[in-house]
C-alpha cells in the first residue's frame, strides 16, 4: 500500500518578497530532490486541487475569504481589510498568489483526506498514508492571516475526516511554533484531540504545559536546545502513550523543519532524523496518516527533511551519499543568510542528518524534559503510561 504524495507547480517561484523568510523555495526543492533520487513510483504523485471558497468556508469566513481573493486580484490591500483581517500586515504579505497558493494547501490537505478515509487516487485502498509537504499551515484564524499563514489547511483536513464520519482523530504537530490554530479550531471538539511540541516563550507565546483545551490537548513546550535525545524521550513517554489511550482512527503530523538546529527562526536543536523518527513510530500505530509540512526557513534544512520524511514514508534506505541529479538539486539553491553564504558540504551531498544526541552521557534527557512527560500523562489511563 504505498504513500501517496501530493504537490503542485504553484510553489515553484512563488515568494513572500525578497526579505521575507519565505522568499526561500521549498516544497518545489523537496518534490525536485525526492524525483532525482528516482523515490516517486508512477501513480504515486497526485497533483493538487485548489480548494473553492465555498470548501474554504468550511472554517474560514466568507468575508475573509472574499478579502483574500480581492488582494490576489489587485495586488493591494484596503486599509480596512488589513486591519479586520491582517493581510499585509504582521509579517503576511499581498504577494502574487496570496489567494491561489494557500488555497492549494487546504485542497491539497482535504484531498488527502479524502484518500485515507475513501482509498487511493484511483479508488483502489493505497491512499492510508498521504504526505502533503504543502500543507501545515497551523497559524490561520477563521477570519484572519497570522504567523505567514493565510489559510488552515490542517483544520480544513481534519473537518474533512470529521465529515466524513471519523470521530477520533489525533492531531500531532512538532513544528517550533505552537499549533495555535488547530488548537484553537477544536478547543469545543472533543473528537479532536491536539498535541503540540514547540519552543517555550516562541511565538505565538501560546501553548503552556497547562493548557489543556477542556482535557482534549496536551502542549509540550521545550527549552532551547531541545535535541534528537530529547525528542526521543518525548516520542516514548509521552506521545506514544496518548496515541496508545486515544487508539485514534487517524493521525496527522505537521512536520515543520524549523525545529533543526540550522534553522533561522527557533533554538532548538534537533536532526531530522529526529521528524524521521517521529514518522516511523507512528506509521506502526496509525490506521491512517497525513504527513504536512509546515515552518522552515533554511532551503537545504526543509528540502532535506521533507525528502527524508517520504523516504521514511516509503521504507526506502537513505545513502550517505546522494546521487549527482540529487546532489545537483541542493546545490542549485542560494539563501541569502549569513549561513547560506558558506554553506556545509553535506547540506549538498546527503539528506539524512547524523543525529545530535545531548552528548552528556550521565544525563542525555534534562530534568525539565522528564517533568514535561510526567505532566502530559497526568490524568491518562496508568496502563497509558508504560512505555513501549
Amino acid at each position: 500500500m504505498r504513500p501517496v504524495l501530493i504537490g503542485s507547480e504553484i510553489y515553484r517561484g512563488s515568494t513572500y518578497g525578497p526579505k521575507h523568510p519565505l522568499a526561500i523555495p521549498r516544497v518545489s526543492t523537496m518534490l525536485d530532490l525526492v524525483r532525482a533520487m528516482g523515490w516517486v513510483a508512477p501513480g504515486q504523485y497526485v497533483d493538487s486541487p485548489r480548494a473553492t471558497p465555498a470548501q474554504l468556508t468550511r472554517f474560514h469566513t466568507p468575508d475573509y475569504v472574499a478579502a483574500l481573493m480581492q488582494a490576489e486580484a489587485s495586488q493591494a490591500v484596503d486599509p480596512a481589510h488589513r486591519d479586520r483581517h491582517r493581510i499585509g500586515a504582521d509579517g503576511n504579505p499581498v504577494y502574487r498568489e496570496v489567494f491561489s497558493r494557500p488555497a492549494t494547501g487546504a485542497g491539497g490537505v482535504m484531498l488527502a483526506a479524502r484518500l485515507t478515509a475513501e482509498g487511493g487516487p484511483d479508488g483502489s485502498p493505497n491512499g492510508n498514508i498521504v504526505h502533503v509537504p504543502g500543507g501545515g499551515t497551523h497559524h490561520g484564524q477563521p477570519d484572519r492571516a497570522s504567523g505567514f499563514c493565510y489559510l488552515n489547511d490542517a483544520v480544513l483536513g481534519l473537518l474533512t475526516w470529521l465529515d466524513l464520519g471519523l470521530t477520533n482523530i489525533l492531531y500531532l504537530d512538532i513544528d517550533a511554533h505552537h499549533g495555535d490554530g488547530v488548537e484553537a479550531a477544536f478547543a469545543e471538539d472533543p473528537r479532536v484531540f491536539t498535541v503540540s511540541v514547540h519552543e517555550a516563550g516562541r511565538w505565538p507565546n501560546s501553548g503552556p504545559v497547562e493548557n489543556r483545551a477542556g482535557g482534549h490537548a496536551r502542549n509540550l513546550p521545550v527549552p532551547e536546545g531541545f535535541n534528537d535525545s530529547e525528542m526521543d524521550f518525548l516520542l516514548r513517554h509521552a506521545i506514544l502513550p496518548i496515541l496508545r489511550q486515544r487508539r485514534p482512527q487517524a493521525v496527522m503530523l505537521q512536520c515543520g523543519a524549523d525545529a533543526i538546529a540550522e534553522d533561522p527562526l527557533s533554538r532548538l536543536a534537533l536532526s531530522n532524523a529526529a521528524h524521521r523518527a517521529v514518522v516511523q513510530a507512528l506509521m506502526g500505530v496509525a490506521p491512517r496518516l497525513i504527513v504536512l509540512g509546515g515552518g522552515g526557513y533554511n532551503p537545504w534544512s526543509v528540502a532535506r527533511c521533507w525528502a527524508g520524511v517520504w523516504a521514511t514514508l516509503n521504507r526506502l534506505p537513505i545513502p550517505p551519499r546522494i546521487p549527482a541529479p540529487a546532489e545537483a538539486v541542493l546545490r542549485g539553491l542560494a539563501w541569502t543568510r549569513a549561513a547560506g553564504r558558506n554553506p556545509p558540504e553535506h547540506w549538498f551531498t546527503s539528506i539524512a542528518d547524523a543525529p545530535r544526541p545531548n552528548l552528556v552521557q550521565s544525563n542525555p534527557v534534562r530534568p525539565e524534559i522528564r517533568a514535561l512527560a510526567a505532566r502530559t500523562l497526568e490524568g491518562l489511563p496508568e496502563a497509558a503510561k508504560v512505555p513501549a
